[in-house]
């Protein structure tokens, strides 16, 4: 025979029942804060690392096993990325992102942007607005790192007009 709980002993056990959850989530929110926050200083370090063509900055940020897709289609491995910026085959002088926005899912963060770009790629002069995808892993050593990257060209986005032409000589 079951025994009845009484009404006091029913509602506290439902409100811890409850609350669990609650405090579970609660405790979830300053670490995503703070993950959020490493994220955003990443991006900006790639932004930085980009601009100023640093390669030791790149290389610390991209993870071992990094596949980047560029506009073009071209896949590149973290060695080809850090010699297309070696070789400056790939200079960029204007770089200004705007409506980022980062999902982050267990060890993982997802992080897309719009981005208004300037340079030179492989000879030719890079004018226009991109979306890009990139994705990091949050690794047992505590480092976040880069290990993928996608850049589409964001036709019909304000901002300049999408070009690429033959640099001035």
């Amino acid at each position: 025979m079951l025994r009845r709980l009484p009404k006091f002993a029913a509602a506290i056990l439902s409100a811890t029942v409850l609350v669990a959850p609650l405090r579970a989530v609660a405790q979830q929110h300053p670490r995503k804060h703070t993950e959020r926050v490493q994220i955003e200083a990443l991006e900006e370090q790639w932004r930085k690392a980009v601009l100023g063509d640093d390669v030791v900055a790149m290389d610390k940020l991209l993870s071992d096993d990094y596949l980047g897709i560029q506009a073009n289609g071209e896949v590149v491995t973290k060695t080809q990325q850090l010699d297309h910026m070696r070789n400056h085959r790939f200079v960029i002088d204007k770089l200004e992102t705007s409506d980022l926005k980062i999902k982050l899912i267990n060890n993982v963060a997802i992080v897309t942007s719009l981005a208004h770009v300037t340079g030179i790629v492989d000879g030719d002069h890079l004018q226009g607005a991109y979306r890009y995808t990139r994705i990091y892993q949050h690794l047992a050593s505590g480092a976040w790192k880069v290990t993928n990257f996608e850049v589409t060209p964001a036709t019909g986005m304000h901002g300049p007009p999408l070009s690429a032409s033959p640099a001035p000589s």
